[in-house]
């Protein structure tokens, strides 16, 4: 109980019993000279446990700390007076024995259980324990100025987890959105051209319709006024018959009405391959790019897209001055990597580099991810300074020429026969090539130092049916 009352009044910055404890508005308390010390050292006036800026001069005292300190203090004074005294001889104990480590007197000094036997005087060997442990204390403290930072990086990163989340869960549902707007649209125009051919197909029937209906009253008329004609006296039906006989005879040679062609809904065609005609349409809004950026190890300098995309340096009065910290971040400035990493086979991404004044693109072991020098990985071309030039991690920079300045260049990945190629996509021509052995899996490399983004390119991805499919 002693020792867990002496760690909790103990100041956080020095370890020891607080000496003119003041609290902050967090509730934490130090040393006021500690916490002056810390102040001047940092030039910021934040609490050394929660980073919380303390805004007021004043530093008010911790009066029930102090009050408890000091009791605890005269405390253990007491029960050191007590200790002071030899138990067997009465008398006050003066010495320390080096070999038994414990209090003595100078009667025990002289007594056969002690023989032979080092000693020095109380002050001296306090004097020697307090500058052992102050020695042991101090990778201890250090240990635990770490263990304290790095609770921090931890809450931090625990925020910046929610922040990634939320901007995730919002751009995500900005996707879906724009889906089911577009397939909001495309129903609407699919029931419209439905709707439109059922029209027409009923004006078609209609038109049908009056026009049987027509005959069907004009042979009505006929039949009755055959009929008529038919009942009339026999010298009256022969003046009459042979206008009766032409009026069924035409009627006998009349065509059957035709039914309209083609008049009812041609419902494979609003439903055939609905889903395929669906999908090829949406085509035209989506694309897929083979170069996906990992946000997790892009320098905190640089920006992203929302489709993860392209890449940009923030303008310079938005540059941060204490970024959060990342162990997979790359360290180079404004630089990111992509997010699936390979280790055999042969790839290739388009990167559009326009009239971008600095850049680099390549490709980086995935050893090197995290560490301060990340160039000890890098195969990669740049432009810096108006120059190309060529680097691997067992060179330096090599220079090389180009006849025309590239604005979108194909990087081809052959891992298997160690061979690293850069092509421009609008000469058709091979910019440089690397040869070399790989070892480990090796990830897409972009960075730049502009404002001015670079944007990998979608692939051109094929929606047509072969037609020899139909054949098999």
């Amino acid at each position: 109980m002693s020792f867990r009352l002496e760690r909790d009044l103990c100041c956080p910055v020095c370890n020891d019993i607080f000496k003119e404890p003041v609290i902050l508005g967090c509730s934490h308390s130090f040393c006021e000279h500690c916490l002056q010390l810390q102040w001047t050292q940092k030039d910021d006036r934040r609490c050394p446990l929660c980073q919380r800026r303390h805004s007021k001069e004043r530093l008010p005292p911790n009066l029930v700390v102090k009050i408890l300190c000091d009791n605890f203090t005269q405390a253990r004074g007491k029960r050191s007076e007590l200790h002071a005294v030899c138990s067997l001889h009465a008398r006050k104990c003066k010495l320390f024995c080096l070999d038994h480590g414990q209090l003595v007197c100078v009667v025990c000094r002289d007594s056969e259980r002690h023989a032979g036997h080092s000693f020095r005087p109380v002050d001296e060997a306090a004097a020697e324990r307090r500058q052992g442990l102050q020695t042991a204390l101090t990778p201890l403290r250090s240990h635990l100025k770490d263990l304290r930072l790095a609770g921090l990086k931890l809450d931090r990163m625990a925020e910046h987890i929610k922040v990634q989340a939320r901007h995730t869960e919002r751009n995500i549902k900005d996707t879906y959105e724009e889906l089911h707007q577009f397939l909001a649209e495309d129903e609407e125009a699919r029931m419209a051209a439905l709707r439109e051919e059922e029209e027409r197909r009923n004006r078609m029937v209609k038109e049908a319709t009056e026009t049987v209906g027509g005959q069907i009253q004009a042979l009505s008329e006929a039949i009755a006024a055959t009929e008529e004609e038919l009942s009339d006296e026999d010298v009256s039906f022969l003046l009459s018959s042979e206008a009766a006989v032409e009026r069924v005879q035409r009627w006998r040679l009349a065509d059957q009405p035709p039914l309209p062609s083609e008049a009812h809904i041609d419902v494979a065609k609003h439903l055939g391959n609905l889903k395929y005609n669906i999908w090829s349409r949406m085509r035209a809004g989506v694309s897929y790019t083979p170069l996906i950026l990992d946000p997790n190890t892009a320098d905190p300098n640089t920006v992203l897209s929302d489709d993860l995309t392209g890449l940009a340096t923030r303008e310079p009065r938005e540059l941060l001055e204490n970024p959060e910290e990342n162990p997979e971040r790359i360290q180079e400035f404004s630089s990111v990597l992509g997010a699936q990493g390979f280790d055999s086979g042969s790839h290739s991404w388009d990167v559009e580099v326009g009239d971008n004044p600095e850049w680099k693109l390549g490709v980086s072991a995935e050893s090197v991810r995290g560490k301060t020098y990340q160039l000890s990985g890098l195969w990669i071309i740049d432009l810096h300074n108006g120059a190309f030039r060529a680097k691997t991690p067992s060179h330096s920079y090599t220079p090389f020429s180009v006849r025309t300045r590239p604005r979108r260049i194909r990087v081809r990945l052959d891992w298997n026969k160690g061979k690293l190629t850069f092509f421009d996509l609008d000469t058709q021509t091979d910019i440089y090539t690397f040869n070399s052995n790989f070892t480990e899996r090796m990830f897409p490399y972009v960075s730049t130092a502009s404002h001015r983004p670079l944007r990998a390119l979608p692939l051109d991805v094929p929606m047509s049916v072969d037609p020899h499919i139909l054949n098999v």
